[in-house]
């Protein structure tokens, strides 16, 4: 065993006892959401018989059913779980209990129509759909409280339990109630002590005349525009977030064994969360991720998340919902998978660290809003192609799953992520596309095989353990932040900044200073103006591109010091100041894009600076293949390869000798490898 791989595992271990809860994965976990009591009849003999057969071994229960516990005010009905419960711990089915906040009874929104969700404008919510709550509204924490400890209490003991999740897919969701923002001008007294000139100054709270002299005056969000006073509520509605899972963290640790874990399973779209602080308390985050398949089936969403999660975890995590069969509101998104697709998907989860992965749901349901998001089995309830791939799957992991749970990864390039930037950027548009483009970036390293993390930077600024940061337009930024990258490039990183960077200050107020900033060194200019453009060409095609419109929306005049220019603009006017350029700068390098890129202009980049910083080499293969790799408990390198394509794919494998083990056959460096439609090999490097 190499020796880096025994300090990998040490400091697994040490982090294992550090974690907030000691469940530990001996293999992974693969099964799906179950809800008898949605069913049309009585079934749930049946269907554990029909888990059982295909290999099924957790579901997760009761996120949904506070009407179904709690059907009148104080009338607690437990009995009908505990069935299901009992009944799944006999048959051997791990079961995740779900504290059921996030949709009230209809008894609760009738007697206190308080609780319900107030919106920007005088706009309501109204019963009759989930999430419709103001979840810091005292009452509905009042009755929320009560009923996980009822539930806790009743089951926290259960053997059959292996983890508890808090509330499901929280997001503030546009709570604007009177309380809510009595709370966040209190939060804002605390973040400007209590000083109404420092605020005025911060915010810029002159113009228009919209100082004011009192904290009574301070005005609600329904008719601000001011980008400071936006960008505040975002964070305040992030930590909101944060407090509400935690307080209920608080409570379920009160009750929980030490075996078990507490998790929240949060939505692919990262802005609305403050991810670090809302899973303080979790040793498993989980996240949902619902992606594409078929013919634009590619892996990518589910890298994305992966990247995500797993870096702010700082462990692994689980997949707690993904899709099944088609997906939708409607059945206008009816996409199934093709045959070795579902299979293919749940290896790319285990391959970015995931160590459970489930479906919502099992069971397609007959009636309701989501009648066409269908699960496992679909609306006859029998056995079918999706239940058929999903047992063949469940044998293999049954075959293998030691050798992939617990799959740790040490990446060399990080994308930064910014809360901050993203809805900033919205407030002050500059294009009609993404202001914000975090999945270009992503896609701009995952199709080429460059494993990246994605780091949100808001409140992290240490990036010594990486060669290489990509960087999406960080157009809010503190002065910390940015002397961090600085330093980064300064002692020997590379870099590829894109446009706007270091335009603002942390309360989205533009700095009174040459742009971009405190970045100014780094990146070997600087600039005075700016101009929206329509799509143009490069000069000369310096990159060696295939389509001829490369740039796009935004076009900043730079002016280089010690910065090399790259590209220009093919243009009479804006082809006086370079767009792209690369700066030496103490032992690193600033490559910086001061326009709107298109994909495969930022592939090339990316592409570049990834060999000049020896990150890949200039053989790497690219997209259908998709490679990822990461130490097991073992200590051994685990390798997949993906084909994602429905064309057979061939290649010469010039890794580590190993042991394929799905099929059991030793892979040599040179060996020529075939990869079928749709398939994936898993490689254990010796």
């Amino acid at each position: 065993m190499k020796t880096k791989n025994i300090l990998f595992l040490f400091l697994t271990f040490l982090a294992t006892l550090q974690g907030k809860a000691q469940y530990i994965f001996d293999k992974p976990l693969y099964g799906a959401a179950y809800y008898h009591e949605y069913m049309p009849y009585e079934r749930l003999d049946e269907d554990i018989r029909l888990m059982k057969q295909a290999g099924l071994t957790v579901v997760r229960v009761g996120e949904s059913s506070w009407g179904v516990f709690e059907p009148q005010e104080g009338v607690f009905e437990f009995e009908w779980m505990d069935r299901i419960i009992d009944k799944m711990h006999q048959s051997g089915i791990k079961v995740i209990l779900g504290t059921p906040t996030y949709s009230i009874p209809a008894w609760l929104a009738h007697k206190h129509p308080e609780v319900l969700a107030e919106h920007l404008r005088g706009n309501k919510a109204y019963y009759g759909i989930r999430q419709n709550i103001d979840f810091t509204n005292p009452t509905f924490k009042y009755y929320s409280e009560r009923i996980i400890r009822k539930l806790m209490k009743r089951y926290a003991q259960h053997p059959g339990i292996i983890g508890y999740q808090v509330d499901n897919e929280t997001e503030a969701r546009g709570v604007n109630n009177r309380d809510y923002f009595i709370g966040f001008r209190n939060y804002i007294k605390d973040r400007f002590n209590n000083d109404l000139d420092l605020l005025t100054k911060e915010w810029g709270m002159n113009y228009w005349g919209m100082n004011i002299n009192t904290w009574e005056e301070f005005y609600t969000r329904d008719g601000v525009t001011n980008p400071s006073y936006k960008n505040e509520w975002e964070r305040y509605n992030r930590k909101q977030v944060a407090d509400f899972l935690n307080w209920q963290c608080d409570i379920v640790n009160e009750y929980k064994r030490k075996d078990q874990f507490v998790t929240h399973c949060f939505m692919l779209d990262f802005q609305n969360i403050d991810q670090i602080e809302s899973f303080r308390q979790m040793q498993y985050p989980a996240i949902n991720v619902y992606h594409d398949v078929q013919d634009k089936q590619d892996g990518q969403r589910i890298a994305y998340a992966g990247d995500f999660v797993r870096t702010v975890a700082r462990n692994n995590y689980i997949v707690m919902e993904t899709n099944a069969q088609g997906i939708g509101w409607d059945a206008r998104g009816q996409y199934p998978p093709y045959d070795k697709q579902l299979r293919q998907n749940v290896y790319g989860h285990y391959a970015s660290g995931a160590n459970m992965v489930e479906y919502w749901h099992w069971a397609t349901l007959h009636y309701g809003q989501e009648t066409y998001w269908r699960g496992v089995l679909g609306h006859d309830l029998e056995p079918n192609r999706i239940y058929n791939e999903f047992k063949a799957t469940a044998d293999e992991l049954k075959k293998i799953g030691t050798h992939i749970v617990d799959l740790k990864k040490k990446n060399r390039v990080a994308i930064l992520y910014s809360h901050d930037s993203h809805h900033a950027l919205s407030f002050m548009p500059y294009t009609w596309k993404s202001n914000y483009p975090i999945d270009m970036v992503h896609k701009s390293l995952y199709f080429q095989n460059i494993e990246t993390d994605i780091v949100p930077c808001d409140k992290v600024t240490d990036f010594s353990g990486y060669d290489m940061l990509v960087i999406p337009p960080l157009y809010v930024a503190t002065d910390e932040l940015l002397t961090a990258i600085d330093q980064f490039v300064h002692s020997g990183g590379h870099v590829v900044m894109m446009h706007k960077s270091g335009y603002c200050n942390e309360h989205s107020a533009v700095r009174a200073t040459l742009a971009p900033g405190l970045l100014r060194k780094a990146c070997g200019f600087y600039y005075q103006e700016y101009s929206t453009i329509s799509n143009l060409s490069l000069k000369d095609n310096p990159f060696g591109l295939v389509n001829a419109e490369q740039i796009s929306d935004w076009y900043e005049f730079l002016i280089p010091e010690t910065a090399t220019p790259l590209a220009y603009a093919e243009h009479p006017f804006f082809s006086k100041w370079p767009v792209i350029t690369e700066n030496k700068y103490g032992k690193g390098k600033l490559t910086y894009i001061g326009t709107y890129p298109s994909q495969e202009l930022l592939d090339t980049i990316v592409r570049n600076v990834a060999e000049q910083a020896s990150v890949i080499s200039s053989d790497n293969q690219i997209f259908p293949l998709i490679e990822r790799t990461g130490v097991n408990k073992q200590g051994r390198n685990i390798r997949y390869l993906f084909n994602y394509s429905d064309q057979l794919q061939k290649t010469t494998y010039t890794r580590q000798s190993g042991k394929e083990l799905l099929s059991g056959k030793a892979i040599k460096k040179g060996d020529n490898l075939t990869l079928n439609p749709w398939d994936v090999l898993i490689i254990e490097e010796w």
